[in-house]
């Protein structure tokens, strides 16, 4: 009797301690990032910040500083970048960055490298400027931005943004393009895209970059061409959630720009630019 007594109350233990060890080997459920989601945000109509070239003389000082020098910059260019007038100078409602076959500062070109990094500086909205691209093998120009505080470190790691770049020797090519620790030309793993633009160096055309929480989106007269979407991985690929700030240039020669020489004959060589604008992202 003893025996049937017992063997319940053993069975009940063995049950026990078998159901507490399948509870104790349960891994955790894994992790899931947040999905991103587009909130569609619009943008103001007004822009909060602008230049419109309508004065004569420099670049407005209360909108544009320079960077100067002449130490390649990075991509072996050739130039020293100046803040004459020479080589940027506003009028008839245009910006004139010239680049010029000159002797100056122990290299053999001048232009300018235009910033509004302290006088301009954003975090997400629409920039846009319209600009004629200037001609000639050699060429380099530029409309990009950059952190203004490089918070996630030195570059690649806190982003550059493209909205418009184009080599003379590939004739009216345009890319757009983003830079970040995980995607940049480096490693070879940049996000670009590329797309002829008739009549790019003899007409004006508009390139517009929409940069909000979710997205950056390139566009080349109202038209879409490039999306770079945010991962939410953290600054690795998405370090634009800091403020950059406008760069506005006429390199020569380089890495890119030189890959099939400098056509000597071309100079001077004007990159022209009617306006820049930009528009606030209105939050949701």
């Amino acid at each position: 009797m003893k025996t049937i007594h017992y063997i319940p109350v053993l069975l009940l233990g063995i049950n026990v301690l078998a159901c507490g060890g399948k509870k104790d080997d349960q891994a955790p459920p894994p992790y899931i990032p947040p999905t991103p989601v587009d909130k569609g945000w619009t943008f103001e109509t007004t822009p909060i910040w602008a230049d419109e070239f309508n004065y004569t003389g420099l670049p407005d000082n209360t909108k544009w500083g320079y960077d100067t020098g002449g130490g390649g910059w990075g991509n072996n260019e050739l130039q020293y970048y100046t803040s004459r007038e020479e080589n940027a100078s506003v009028g008839n409602g245009l910006l004139t960055i010239t680049a010029k076959k000159e002797a100056y500062q122990n290299r053999n070109y001048t232009s300018t490298r235009l910033i509004s990094k302290g006088k301009g500086d954003f975090l997400y909205g629409r920039f846009e400027v319209k600009a004629k691209l200037p001609k000639g093998k050699g060429t380099w120009p530029a409309i990009w931005m950059l952190p203004t505080d490089w918070a996630y470190g030195d570059w690649p790691k806190s982003g550059e943004i493209d909205i418009m770049e184009h080599v003379g020797y590939d004739p009216n090519m345009v890319h757009i393009s983003v830079h970040t620790e995980a995607y940049n030309h480096s490693i070879g793993t940049q996000k670009t895209s590329k797309r002829t633009v008739e009549k790019a160096m003899e007409e004006f055309h508009v390139y517009r970059v929409d940069w909000t929480p979710f997205a950056i989106r390139g566009y080349i007269d109202d038209q879409l061409l490039f999306t770079f979407q945010n991962e939410e991985k953290g600054s690795a690929t998405w370090p634009f959630d800091k403020k950059f700030h406008f760069l506005l240039n006429l390199a020569v020669g380089g890495n890119w720009g030189g890959a099939q020489g400098v056509d000597d004959s071309i100079f001077p060589a004007r990159f022209e630019i009617d306006y820049v604008r930009v528009y606030k992202m209105i939050e949701k």
